[in-house]
């Protein structure tokens, strides 16, 4: 090309190189006679600078995790300002509780380990030192299509020593994919398959599309026998299941997928119907049968036994989500509560023990000659270990005072933290805990039949039209009144969270969060057990307010569900000015609560 070599006859001064460039200018001529000196295009440059731009932008969220040892390590994005940090549950595990983090900004970060998925391979960790720390932009991973550019940022092979990561580029190969477990917990569903360059020490990196938009989460690569390398495929966990997770997470427990409590097959005519269903399911006691054709869940379509599993397992269990079922031509639509996927025994064991899974990969291994490895400061070798003189790294108070140890948590501060934050919330009813004698609530049901509910120490007891029914406290509460799942207990145990909070039971602690009753807004779920018992209190996350609790006599009964409308003053303490009941998707009434008596809490009737 011309004006290029002409550039460099002008910058050369040496004889020889006139020469060479001469000889290279003739013989580009001769061989190449259709070559002619032009501009690069402006759309080739404008396309370079754009890619250049996009990297710029994901750059400064990505995470370089190294393990405790020094000895292995992977990839995060950081996905909050407050320094929560998505990885792979297969990066951290076996790395106890605290961890060395970079970032581009050229400085190593502590960090603790807030909760692990062992079934989808996911982990949050919290960096500490700052609270503007660069967060990723979340994406959709429904919209991502085959054919979309696809940008894989982290740090392979921990070749990333001065915390600058890695950036590969190629394209959506498939999406829903999914790979089923086998002899291990380790599940992925619904992910993204790419051609972009994965390798290890990407694992738990993100991956991005051309709008800088986070939309996955690199977990696993198909190998070659001859090691463990890119071979063109590489998956990644779909945003939209980590987001699904992402409170569930942040509270600091080991937590579970979900199961319908049905199997489907796909048949010969392209049909999904159900083959096996326990009895003792919610699905089940919606009308659920087999032979039923499924026709969507969670809103998507499904036409295959994988697709049905692709969309079961982006979601927690606990959820309730819509589901659509044909039967004889007849098209039914209900809202099912998910089951547990595993026994909090097996879960817990997965969570937290230090040898690896038969699948897990094996820790990202450091350069074979990490001396010639330099960060930005200078130091030869990322290795935190060696940053502090060839001792463990040790951690300050700042970083050990946010974890708490406890059985069936990865750690139990975070759990706690939000617990405090929600009771605070029901708090600020009134001074409840100042007045725990026995209450009394008059009001009407829908808004023709009074109703009289009392609650006591010992017994409760409610009467509604000419009809009063009651029983005492020690013995197992009953559906009372029949048909609405409990609502007077319900009552009680309202009365119990409002008056004693978490003393009241043997276990409270946050879930995380759901969509309210399947499609409503999302909200944050306390969740208290008492005896066989269960109570759900929901919070909206937007207002802060409680809207709602369902509770359950036992373990696999319809709930009694209860909605809270806006607050009413009673006095001194607040209370829901009208409760909409429902029993097994049923409404049962609206109670328009009239009056409010509490022993103990002076001038507290309203009418």
């Amino acid at each position: 090309m011309r004006r290029p070599i002409r550039s460099a006859l002008i910058r050369s001064a040496h004889p020889a190189r006139l020469r060479a460039a001469a000889c290279l200018a003739a013989a580009s001529l001769l061989l190449f006679p259709c070559v002619r000196a032009q501009a690069v295009e402006p759309q080739v440059l404008e396309e370079q600078a754009r890619r250049i731009d996009v990297i710029q932008k994901m750059a400064p969220s990505v995470v370089a995790i190294f393990a405790k040892d020094g000895n292995g390590g992977g990839s995060g994005v950081v996905v909050s300002p407050d320094g929560y940090v998505v990885t792979n549950f297969h990066v951290v595990m076996g790395q106890g509780s605290f961890l060395k983090c970079g970032l581009n900004d050229g400085k190593l970060y502590d960090s603790v380990l807030v909760g692990v998925d062992p079934t989808g391979d996911v982990a949050v960790i919290k960096l500490v030192g700052r609270s503007d720390f660069p967060a990723a932009t979340i994406g959709d991973s429904e919209t991502v299509r085959v054919g979309d550019g696809a940008y894989a940022v982290g740090n392979p092979f921990l070749l990333a020593a001065d915390f600058q990561p890695t950036v590969t580029y190629g394209m959506v190969s498939g999406i829903h994919r999914y790979q089923f477990p086998s002899e291990t917990f380790l599940e992925y569903t619904d992910c993204i398959q790419v051609d972009t360059s994965i390798n290890p020490g990407n694992s738990g990196g993100p991956l991005f599309n051309e709008k800088a938009e986070l939309i996955g989460i690199n977990g696993r690569i198909s190998v070659e026998k001859r090691g463990r390398k890119n071979v063109g495929a590489g998956y990644a966990i779909s945003i939209n299941q980590v987001m699904n997770f992402l409170d569930h997470l942040k509270s600091g427990r080991i937590v579970d997928h979900a199961t319908l409590g049905a199997v489907v097959a796909t048949n010969n005519d392209g049909t999904v119907t159900v083959t096996n269903i326990l009895e003792n399911s919610e699905a089940y006691r919606r009308g659920l049968q087999v032979g039923d054709e499924l026709v969507s869940f969670a809103g998507r379509p499904i036409h295959t036994a994988n697709e049905f599993k692709n969309v079961l397992g982006i979601y927690p269990d606990g959820w309730k989500l819509p589901l659509t079922y044909r039967r004889r031509d007849k098209e039914e639509r209900i809202l099912v509560r998910l089951r547990r996927l595993h026994r909090a025994s097996e879960l817990e064991l997965a969570g937290l023990e230090e040898k690896k899974p038969r699948e897990k990969p094996e820790p990202e291994k450091p350069p074979a000659d990490p001396k010639k490895q330099h960060n930005r400061d200078g130091d030869p070798n990322p290795d935190p270990k060696k940053r502090s003189g060839g001792q463990p790294p040790q951690f300050p108070d700042e970083v050990t005072r946010l974890f708490e140890e406890r059985d069936g948590y990865a750690n139990f501060y975070f759990n706690r933290v939000a617990q405090d934050r929600l009771l605070e919330v029901l708090q600020g009813w009134g001074p409840y805990s100042d007045s725990k004698g026995a209450w009394q609530l008059t009001g009407q049901l829908d808004p023709r039949t009074p109703v009289q509910i009392k609650l006591g120490d010992e017994a409760i007891a409610m009467r509604i039209g000419d009809k009063t029914i009651g029983q005492p406290l020690n013995q197992d509460l009953t559906d009372l009144p029949a048909g609405s799942g409990g609502w007077l207990p319900a009552m009680h145990s309202l009365r119990q969270i409002l008056t004693r909070q978490g003393e009241a039971f043997s276990d409270l602690y946050y879930v995380g969060s759901e969509p309210l009753d399947g499609t409503g807004p999302r909200v944050d779920v306390l969740e208290a057990l008492r005896g066989e018992s269960t109570c759900r209190w929901y919070f909206d996350q937007k207002s802060k307010l409680c809207v709602g609790m369902d509770y359950r006599r036992q373990e696999d009964v319809d709930e009694c569900e209860m909605r809270f409308a806006e607050l009413r003053e009673f006095g001194p303490l607040r209370f829901p000015s009208v409760i909409e009941v429902r029993h097994a998707g049923q409404p049962v009434g609206a109670f328009q609560v009239d009056s409010l008596q509490v022993s103990g809490a002076p001038k507290t009737a309203a009418k």
